[in-house]
């Protein structure tokens, strides 16, 4: 299991709105419920992901599908899971020397 899918569809739908750049307060009104309520979603998500920041959320979402992240439907057409999680030779980029 990985730790992405202990997530509640609420931590997974907050998760993409950080990843998206909103702000607490622009998911608050996205999801319908306070500011607060938005914090403890986040701090879940952060102890499941073992991520200490936004940041860290959202390159998270970002290195698991973005937008297609927990919805393969979402992804744009042709794209298989596989090639988000393992990217062929070619797109990887070599390190800075």
């Amino acid at each position: 299991m990985q730790p992405c899918d202990r997530l509640t569809a609420k931590e997974i739908q907050v998760a993409l709105l950080v990843w998206e750049g909103q702000t607490n307060r622009e998911i608050a009104s996205v999801v319908g419920t306070t500011e607060q309520v938005i914090k403890n979603y986040l701090r879940n998500t952060f102890d499941k992901l073992g991520v200490w920041s936004r940041l860290e959320l959202a390159l998270y979402v970002a290195a698991h599908g973005g937008a297609g992240w927990r919805n393969p439907a979402a992804l744009p057409p042709g794209l298989a899971i596989a090639e988000i999680h393992d990217p062929p030779q070619s797109a990887q980029r070599s390190p800075l020397h």
